[in-house]
């Protein structure tokens, strides 16, 4: 992770009056990191050695924060639990079936769709959500991998 990255979050989390707390700033910084788009309980299980106070609902609250001001997505597919992506840009994801993995791919946005959904059913559309599900490299079997 670039320090960059870090230093703007840091500046959306002054700028938005929210008071930068020792857990807070873990969080952040385990979530810009991780390219695996963690849940809550991830997040606490990577923490809870160099905060042995913390307790979950202590990330949740500041995985809440993170998200109303806009650094942090909540991605939920139907499970139980949510899982958490820094990368806030435009982005989709595949989903393995086997073991859960998240990875991003960038895909050129659906404007288009969205503008055909407007014009043939009336709604002023607020966003898309797509995505793929498959089986990753690392689910799938020995003799269904291509060689």
């Amino acid at each position: 992770m670039s320090e960059t990255r870090l230093d703007d979050a840091i500046n959306t989390l002054k700028e938005s009056g929210v008071r930068i707390t020792p857990q807070r700033h873990a969080v952040l910084e385990y979530l810009l990191n991780s390219m695996t788009h963690p849940t809550a309980d991830e997040i606490y299980k990577a923490l809870e050695g160099k905060f042995p106070n913390m307790s979950v609902a202590t990330v949740y609250n500041n995985l809440r924060v993170l998200r109303e001001i806009g650094l942090v997505r909540e991605l939920t597919y139907g499970d139980s639990s949510s899982r958490f992506d820094c990368n806030t840009s435009e982005h989709y994801h595949i989903i393995c079936n086997e073991c859960g993995k998240i990875v991003d791919f960038h895909y050129p946005t659906l404007d288009e769709v969205e503008s055909l959904a407007e014009q043939v059913t009336g709604f002023d559309v607020t966003y898309h959500r797509m995505e793929i599900y498959g089986t990753c490299e690392g689910c799938k079997g020995p003799a269904t991998q291509k060689h």
